[in-house]
């Protein structure tokens, strides 16, 4: 099997994709607006303590509480026998603990977290206050188990514990004595700030998503990295140069042409096709895949697919597709909990067995810890997923607010990347100077960024001039191109006004961030008017003073 990882870094944030024989298989996302949590450690500070529900909430300085179960209340290193003790006597509100976010905040919500932290290195995790050594499940061969346990107890620093990665399979002494090395480092740092720190603190930060892909994803079956930032791909040279010097020779530089990176390889569309709840399979069947916050269900159904030679073999090769689907798309989309598959109806034991180790097959591949609970009396498959991070959805779509929660619409930021992307395309298959383009104005804010940054970017990086203009009119999802030729002709429709030009215009709200000011606007194009906050509503005569790109100053007549 060939594997890929695709790293894609722009002002948004950073996006990674894994590709197996081509086929994209997983995402992760990271948003500069929001970094993930799952990693961090934070010195926090009992808030109150829920007797029925054997859990606490932890203040650690995010909008919402952690939630702290007892299990993970417990303190490190004290041993209990039989059933876990009472909350309140494990910990008290007031009471200040480090703890580790060990899954994201979701809906309403906080992060899940726990006192027994744990360091992740490129071979190893570190247990700060666990005496134990394991071993991943999924390195299989009796005899590299127990040469690797054994190496991890000669190295184990005294009073902590060590976890043994997948990926240290083949792993030399002189690798783990410099993981280790690193993780008690790490580790020594983060007691240091927690003693220095107030509580409601961040202590320790997890890696950010580049190094966590190359940490996590980046092994001997990985043929190829591709990174589109030349300073992460610099720093990524760095980090490899110290933890795995032998696969420096697989990361690569991609340098746009006419294409970005993940148009360049269908992640793009897969990503698109993700977020659909209809999945088509290539015979013609297709699933059908609805989330609620308790489960998932996924329903197969034959489609357009009818089959060669009976109705038996028509539903096992539909079933048999779905299973291998099915196992791509909960990775592609990183569904977690209960998941419920209905597969057509097969009359036979045997082919019930066939498709229940068709999907078990293909759920190995998956990093993340998946159950196959067998058949349910109603001929229902049920499997459990572990979550910790959002899905895709979560990530990308936000609740639409035409239809009171019901639906869901692409969130502003993953339209302002579409608009990027189709300026992009526009304008590498152009000969043109220049691009004047109409947006929803909360989709325009975006696409052109505090002062002006982002649009700054965007045109060193293609060396076009662009023109955005927001406008109320645009549908969210759409982009208007207004203008695409030379300079000179694009600003003249760009700038509909200029320095010493008297308007008479109608003040449509205050400014979002000076509500002294009034903003109306001219076919799109904003007009800033100094002093007119209070006048909403009214028609007012306007000098204008200055004209930019995306708005125009004025005063008062």
């Amino acid at each position: 099997m060939s594997k890929e990882i695709l790293v894609s870094v722009d002002v948004d944030g950073v996006r990674a994709a894994m590709r197996e024989d081509g086929q994209v298989v997983e995402l992760l996302f990271e948003r500069a607006v929001r970094q993930q949590l799952v990693g961090n450690i934070y010195k926090g500070r009992v808030q109150n303590v829920l007797p029925g529900m054997q859990a606490a909430f932890v203040d650690i300085g995010l909008e919402r509480n952690a939630f702290l179960f007892v299990d993970d209340a417990i303190p490190p290193g004290l041993e209990v026998d039989g059933a876990p003790p009472a909350i309140r006597d494990v910990v008290r509100p007031g009471q200040e603990l480090l703890v580790q976010v060990v899954k994201e905040p979701s809906g309403t919500k906080g992060p899940r977290v726990t006192r027994h932290v744990t360091l992740p290195g490129r071979y190893l995790v570190l247990m700060p206050s666990v005496e134990f050594v394991g071993v991943s499940r999924r390195i299989t061969k009796e005899r590299e188990r127990e040469r690797l346990k054994a190496l991890a107890e000669s190295l184990r620093p005294p009073g902590m514990g060590l976890i043994v990665r997948t990926v240290a399979e083949g792993a030399s002494e002189a690798e783990f004595r410099r993981d280790i090395e690193y993780l008690v480092r790490l580790w020594q740092g983060v007691e240091a700030r927690a003693r220095a720190a107030e509580a409601r603190s961040l202590v320790h930060r997890d890696l950010g998503l580049v190094q966590r892909v190359v940490r996590d994803w980046l092994d001997d079956d990985v043929t190829e990295l591709y990174i589109d930032s030349p300073s992460d791909y610099e720093r990524v040279l760095e980090w490899l140069e110290l933890m795995a010097p032998h696969l420096r020779s697989r990361v690569r530089l991609y340098t746009p042409t006419t294409v970005s990176l993940f148009d360049r390889y269908g992640v793009e569309q897969e990503i698109e096709r993700a977020l659909r709840r209809k999945v088509w399979l290539r015979s013609g069947g297709y699933l059908v895949i609805d989330r609620t916050e308790a489960l998932t269900a996924i329903d197969v159904n034959t489609g357009k697919f009818v089959g060669t030679t009976d109705l038996r073999d028509t539903v096992l090769r539909t079933n048999l597709e779905a299973a291998a689907e099915i196992a791509r798309q909960l990775r592609l989309r990183d569904i977690g909990g209960i998941v419920v598959v209905d597969f057509i109806d097969m009359d036979l034991p045997e082919d019930r067995q066939r498709v229940l180790e068709a999907l078990e097959e293909a759920l190995a591949r998956d990093r993340t810890r998946t159950n196959v609970l067998g058949l349910t009396q109603l001929g229902l498959v049920e499997l459990t997923r572990k979550k910790s991070r959002q899905t895709l959805d979560e990530i990308l779509l936000r609740p639409c607010p035409h239809c009171d929660g019901r639906g869901r619409v692409p969130a502003e930021d993953t339209l302002a990347r579409r608009a990027r992307a189709e300026i992009r395309r526009t304008l590498l298959t152009s000969a043109a100077e220049a691009i004047l383009v109409e947006l929803h104005p909360s989709v325009a804010a975006l696409v052109i960024g505090p002062g002006g940054a982002h649009l700054r970017q965007l045109e060193r990086e293609l060396g076009r001039s662009i023109f955005v203009r927001g406008n109320s009119q645009v549908d969210p999802g759409d982009l208007r191109i207004r203008a695409l030729g030379s300079l000179a002709e694009v600003e003249a429709q760009a700038l509909p006004v200029r320095p010493g030009q008297v308007l008479t215009v109608t003040v449509e709200e205050p400014h979002v961030t000076n509500p002294g000011d009034g903003i109306a606007r001219l076919d799109g194009y904003v007009i800033d008017i100094d002093g007119a906050g209070g006048m909403v509503g009214r028609q007012v005569q306007v000098e204008v003073v200055r004209a930019f790109r995306t708005y125009a100053r004025a005063r008062l007549v």
